[in-house]
């Protein structure tokens, strides 16, 4: 079964535009795991405009499914609190200081060598790796070389695609990566974009993913059908 992980990002963006804990994070990870989430996902970057690096230790207190934490390795601030915190799984991401959002996945050829020193570092601390890549054959391959142990697909090129119609031109060059990563022995994960309109058919093209990271857009159905409700309806389109 594909596991669904939720990124709570946009809940400590709407917390700390007025300040205060309104809405209360840790007691939204605690309600969201309740409401049928196979994981907890956040993304602590940098300027921590969104979740900050004490929420990190605050969530790890109350964690009850699995814990995922996403960011860039290159900071080391990151990597330390990775350290202490042992999630169950770290998927490096590579933003550059100030990005909005994650828009492209690692060139796992140029990057070998620092990708293989870093994933060493978390698998040696017991946490599992996965590292974020474009549908591509030649950054699956690459990535089977680094050590790491899992993948996620950037997948906003698929939305994209499927929201205009294009439902096969789509999928295909995902399809493809995925098929690589299974020949390799990779596990699989996806997300960028996934949303109730085109993730049943993602999950239907590649039965054997392991897990999909949903946010941003699972945060805004929620505003409108609740966020109990909005867990369980994305949890269906994984079955």
């Amino acid at each position: 079964m594909t596991k669904l992980s939720v990124n709570i990002n946009k809940i400590a963006t709407l917390r700390n535009s007025r300040g205060g804990n309104n809405p209360d994070l840790v007691k939204a990870a605690i309600d969201v795991q309740r409401f049928g989430a196979d994981g907890i996902t956040v993304h602590p970057r940098p300027d921590e405009r969104h979740i900050r690096y004490n929420d990190v230790r605050e969530i790890k207190k109350i964690i009850t499914t699995e814990f995922n934490i996403e960011g860039n390795c290159t900071e080391q601030k990151f990597v330390d609190l990775v350290l202490e915190t042992k999630p169950d799984q770290v998927t490096l991401v590579p933003d550059v200081l100030g990005q909005l959002t994650s828009d492209h996945g690692w060139d796992t050829v140029k990057n070998k060598e620092y990708l293989v020193e870093k994933i060493k570092v978390f698998k040696g601390a017991g946490i599992r790796v996965s590292i974020f890549v474009d549908p591509d054959i030649k950054m699956v391959e690459g990535a089977a070389e680094t050590g790491t142990d899992r993948i996620e697909l950037y997948t906003e090129g698929y939305a994209k695609q499927y929201a205009m119609g294009n439902r096969q031109k789509a999928i295909e060059p995902y399809i493809a990566a995925a098929k690589k990563a299974k020949e390799l022995g990779l596990g699989l994960n996806a997300g960028h974009d996934l949303d109730l309109k085109n993730l049943k058919y993602f999950k239907e093209n590649i039965p054997w993913l392991d897990e999909v990271s949903i946010g941003h857009a699972l945060i805004c159905d929620a505003i409108y059908l609740g966020l109990e409700n909005v867990v369980q309806l994305y949890k269906r389109q994984l079955m």
